[in-house]
């Protein structure tokens, strides 16, 4: 344990080295609360402004379709496609694979609106990042993909953004600015923390540091902090490039075959597979659930 957190801590206060990284989001075009104020077009507006003004390459949004129905749905992924930025398949709903005909549907259902919106949409996040609970049900999913021609979009690095979008929406309702201010260097301190995480990982699996795939979500709190996380990350020496390049890498090469595999395409996993432990998570999903109550 003592050896990850020091080559963690090398990483954060070393030189910044050239780290790729591909930013994807999911749940387009609805992801938990909202501030008051706020609607689900400006959420997507702010965030496709953040990428802009990084000068982010197209990034993929993952997209359940049935958000179309909420207020500003249809027309936040119209804004979302009108920036550049290409979709995926995320199912109809966000349900989890527990029936492999079940999700082959939701996989279907979800089709016409991505056709709908264009561009090269052939590529597959599973909600949860659940591929199934067993090895039969992970190899039919995999079947059901790459019969329908999917790619798996894979992630290797999170700091469950998700997690924060509850707590600001109510501690906005509540005008609780100082709150606000700790959500936000919380937020940046996992973001920071999970990427040194990562790099010491894929060192430790791969002997070098592998091209990363970034899960972030399309909340209230995702898109206000958004431009100071992608400035973070610059000062970390991250180089920000498509999802197809990052995933070039033969790191993930079964996930871009949609092929049947022992185990995920993620860093915790490649770990595992080596006997390894990976570091502590740094997840706060408990502590933050407890703000603004």
């Amino acid at each position: 344990m003592r050896a990850w957190i020091a080559l963690a801590a090398a990483l954060l206060a070393g030189p910044a080295a050239a780290q790729d990284m591909a930013l994807t989001f999911d749940d387009l075009p609805v992801h938990s609360d909202l501030p008051p104020g706020e609607t689900r077009l400006g959420v997507i507006a702010r965030l496709v402004g953040g990428l802009a003004d990084a000068g982010a390459p197209p990034s993929y949004g993952f997209v359940n379709a049935a958000g179309e129905a909420e207020a500003g749905g249809a027309e936040a992924l119209r804004v979302w496609r009108a920036a550049g930025h290409p979709v995926g398949n995320h199912t109809w709903s966000h349900r989890r694979l527990e029936d492999p005909a079940a999700f082959e549907a939701e996989v279907v259902r979800n089709e016409p609106a991505l056709q709908g919106l264009g561009g090269d949409w052939r590529w597959f996040r599973y909600p949860f990042l659940d591929e199934g609970a067993t090895p039969e049900m992970r190899a039919a999913g995999r079947r059901i993909l790459a019969k329908r021609g999917y790619r798996v979009a894979s992630v290797t690095l999170s700091f469950h953004d998700y997690a924060w979008n509850g707590p600001y929406a109510r501690c906005a309702a509540q005008g609780d600015q100082a709150a606000i201010a700790g959500l936000e260097a919380s937020f940046l301190a996992a973001a920071d923390q999970s990427l040194a995480r990562a790099k010491a990982l894929s060192r430790q699996v791969a002997g070098r540091e592998i091209p990363l795939v970034l899960l972030m979500h399309v909340g209230a709190f995702d898109a206000r902090m958004l431009p100071r996380l992608l400035a973070l990350y610059r000062e970390r020496g991250v180089r920000f490039v498509t999802l197809e390049a990052a995933m070039a890498d033969p790191f993930y090469w079964e996930d871009l075959q949609a092929k049947a595999s022992a185990r995920p395409a993620t860093l915790e996993d490649a770990a595992e597979a080596k006997g390894l432990t990976a570091p502590p998570d740094p997840y706060l999903g408990p502590e933050l659930d407890k703000v603004c109550r």
